[in-house]
């Protein structure tokens, strides 16, 4: 039985049998038709591609580089910057348990992932220099800014689905008035927190961020 998801070089099966394997992936592979993402198409070396990374690391022509994860797969939740990435940010998003996790960071621009348990909150703060953008992926809260910490006179209820921009220099908090975790994700331009920051507890961020 042929894996039709490798992409083979076109000598190695006898003619009949590749027009079949040939065929088939045209009908099923959304990759099939893209001249880079088929490495060994035509003879013609190619720079290997990892489609589905980060759900795994095998190269495009490993027979096993199109195994899509089923139905929410696990994915790693490291710092990925600042090499080019894709993921489906929702599903990183639900899957994080930590207070603060950074998923990629560069020199312009950070990407992290939070998790609030109920009743808990970002903690009030201001970026001098720094936008954020945060978007709710579950759960639900208060969202607070001011231009000082004793005048948070921006008040909204957010949900799923709901982003909000914190410009430089607000004030800004963010509260879980939920029954259950408030998962977010937020993007720093440019980075605020270290490469490979993971904070498990808001007590463990506090601790990293007091003088």
């Amino acid at each position: 039985m042929y894996n039709y998801y490798y992409y083979p070089h076109p000598g190695m099966y006898p003619s009949k049998h590749r027009d079949r394997m040939y065929n088939r992936q045209r009908m099923y592979s959304p990759y099939f038709n893209n001249y880079y993402m088929n490495p060994d198409l035509n003879g013609y070396p190619r720079y290997p591609i990892y489609p589905n990374y980060p759900y795994n690391r095998e190269r495009l022509y490993s027979p096993w580089a199109l195994q899509y994860p089923s139905n929410r797969g696990f994915i790693e939740i490291m710092d990925y910057g600042p090499n080019p990435f894709v993921i489906n940010i929702e599903e990183a998003t639900q899957q994080n348990n930590t207070f603060r996790s950074a998923l990629w960071t560069g020199d312009h621009l950070q990407l992290t992932l939070m998790n609030l348990n109920p009743g808990e909150d970002i903690g009030l703060e201001m970026h001098p220099d720094v936008d954020q953008f945060i978007r709710i992926e579950d759960g639900r809260g208060i969202v607070q800014m001011g231009d000082s910490e004793d005048n948070l006179d921006f008040e909204v209820m957010v949900s799923e689905d709901f982003i909000f921009i914190i410009p430089a220099g607000k004030w800004h908090n963010l509260i879980n008035t939920g029954s259950r975790p408030l998962k977010l994700y937020s993007i720093y331009a440019p980075s605020q927190h270290p490469h490979g920051t993971v904070h498990e507890t808001k007590s463990q961020a506090e601790a990293e961020h007091r003088p």
